[in-house]
């Protein structure tokens, strides 16, 4: 459609023909007629799909402009107070018109804001990005993104956490069969699976934790990392160089800065933040997982709406779709972490470019799907249907004795297609006569469940309660899907 030789116009005049919604729209009709990620037109939340804007980006950019020069000017640089008002007055008065002009012709996204920028603050346009090199903006705001991004998710882990907590609690003794090798195994209860599940997303909200403490600010270092630029401002003043550094940080609200980078901050950087996402991706899968086996089993569903259909062509179907949604994203969030690894390993010396693309699409795209699927298993802990009547196998005494009736019984089922008849052959089996009158009492389930409604109890207590504790005040958020 863009200019492509021959069927351009034939094949753009068809497209219209079949689509007369978009034909002569301006605007709102020529986005669907190219590519949108259906991460942020179909998925992510409005806040994280914010974070990651050209809006947000390139405000922080002249943001971080304007830390600088308030910086050099405090510290003895010939900048004046109308240079940094007039910077302040036009934070926000971006032209992306011009920007993208800009860059048409320069071939450089920062000098094309640069030039933006200096276009509406003429009196501060020798002194916007002095001494800066293009990672001075770039680096230190994908690391600020980075920071927030990790500021959207703690608390909807946490709230994730929150909701399945209360699942497990209300459920903490149901008895119910546990599996091994997906073959039936020992009873467990409802709400000690729920406390395994938790447990993994208790090592992943202590993972994001520390990623986001971990994060550091690249600073101000130049085109190499050595500061020669910013020395050479100060004429040859090591400390004012120094101060530069942690007043810039300071402002951009981190503690530190790495003391040590090459032009660009280490990409191991990225390894840390996207290895946690991608092991929380795995968490979740292994979840949801385990909860669409289980609505096989007409255990457990996840919610379904009123008027929600399952199957087109068979009515009675209802399908755990947002679990498997979060299956589906969350292998993507997985795949994604080894972009930053291969980044990393291929960097010469001081940087090289070939960074630069992947990373506007792995390093959003990983907050984008973590933000999702976390959205998704929420509106899935808050609505969790149990159904505590669907049968139980009990075999627990006389091991082999009990071993030879279950294949029995076993086999009528899969062979004949009849019931589940172990109990009528345990009754009948004279073996088992001495303890007939209290074979009621043997097969309770909660006979059999061991000392799982204590460890929930204890769990709960002593590992998620003072996890959950930061996060008090944003626990009442919930999640309206849309589907």
């Amino acid at each position: 459609l863009n200019g492509s030789r021959g069927a351009s116009s034939h094949s753009l005049t068809f497209l219209l023909s079949i689509c007369p919604a978009t034909a002569g729209m301006e605007g709102s009709g020529d986005e669907f007629l190219k590519y949108r990620s259906p991460l942020v037109s179909r998925y992510a939340s409005k806040e994280m799909a914010f974070n990651f804007s050209d809006r947000k980006k390139f405000t922080i950019w002249r943001t971080l402009w304007i830390y600088l020069a308030k910086s050099e000017k405090e510290l003895g640089l010939p900048i004046t107070d109308a240079q940094v008002s007039e910077m302040e007055a036009h934070v926000e008065d971006i032209d992306f018109a011009m920007a993208a002009e800009e860059e048409r012709k320069l071939r450089h996204d920062v000098m094309a804001h640069v030039h933006t920028f200096a276009n509406c603050c003429p009196t501060a346009a020798p002194i916007i990005h002095l001494g800066a090199t293009s990672c001075y903006v770039g680096d230190n705001t994908d690391l600020i993104m980075l920071r927030d991004g990790f500021d959207i998710l703690l608390p909807k882990l946490a709230r994730v956490i929150d909701r399945l907590a209360n699942f497990a609690d209300k459920y903490a003794d149901l008895p119910t069969l546990g599996f091994t090798h997906y073959q039936p195994a020992q009873l467990t209860t409802v709400g000690k699976r729920a406390c395994l599940w938790l447990q993994d997303l208790l090592m992943d909200i202590r993972n994001l934790q520390r990623a986001r403490e971990d994060l550091r600010f690249r600073g101000v270092k130049g085109t190499t990392g050595t500061q020669a630029s910013f020395l050479q401002l100060f004429q040859g003043d090591h400390d004012k160089v120094e101060q530069l550094d942690k007043m810039v940080t300071e402002m951009a609200g981190f503690k530190k800065s790495y003391l040590v980078t090459g032009q660009t901050y280490s990409r191991k950087v990225d390894i840390d933040s996207l290895s946690v996402l991608a092991s929380l991706g795995a968490t979740v899968h292994k979840i949801c997982t385990d909860i669409r086996l289980l609505a096989n089993l007409k255990e457990i569903e996840e919610p379904f709406e009123k008027e929600q259909i399952g199957s087109s062509a068979m009515p009675y179907k209802r399908n755990p779709m947002r679990a498997e949604r979060c299956c589906s994203l969350a292998r993507h969030l997985v795949a994604l972490v080894s972009d930053p690894l291969q980044t990393a390993s291929v960097q010469w010396l001081e940087r090289t470019l070939d960074d630069s693309a992947n990373r506007r699409i792995s390093l959003p795209e990983s907050f984008l799907t973590a933000d999702i699927i976390l959205s998704t298993l929420q509106n899935i802990t808050e609505g969790l249907v149990v159904y505590p009547k669907v049968g139980l196998l009990y075999t627990q005494d006389c091991h082999e004795k009990i071993r030879v009736l279950s294949q029995q019984a076993a086999a009528v089922v899969k062979q004949e297609g009849g019931d589940n008849d172990l109990l009528a052959r345990v009754q009948a089996d004279p073996y088992f006569t001495p303890i007939l009158n209290q074979l009621d009492d043997l097969l309770d389930p909660k006979t059999f469940i061991g000392r799982a409604p204590q460890q929930v109890a204890r769990f709960l207590t002593e590992e998620v309660k003072p996890v959950l504790e930061p996060y008090k005040s944003k626990m009442d958020v919930k999640i309206e899907l849309e589907l």
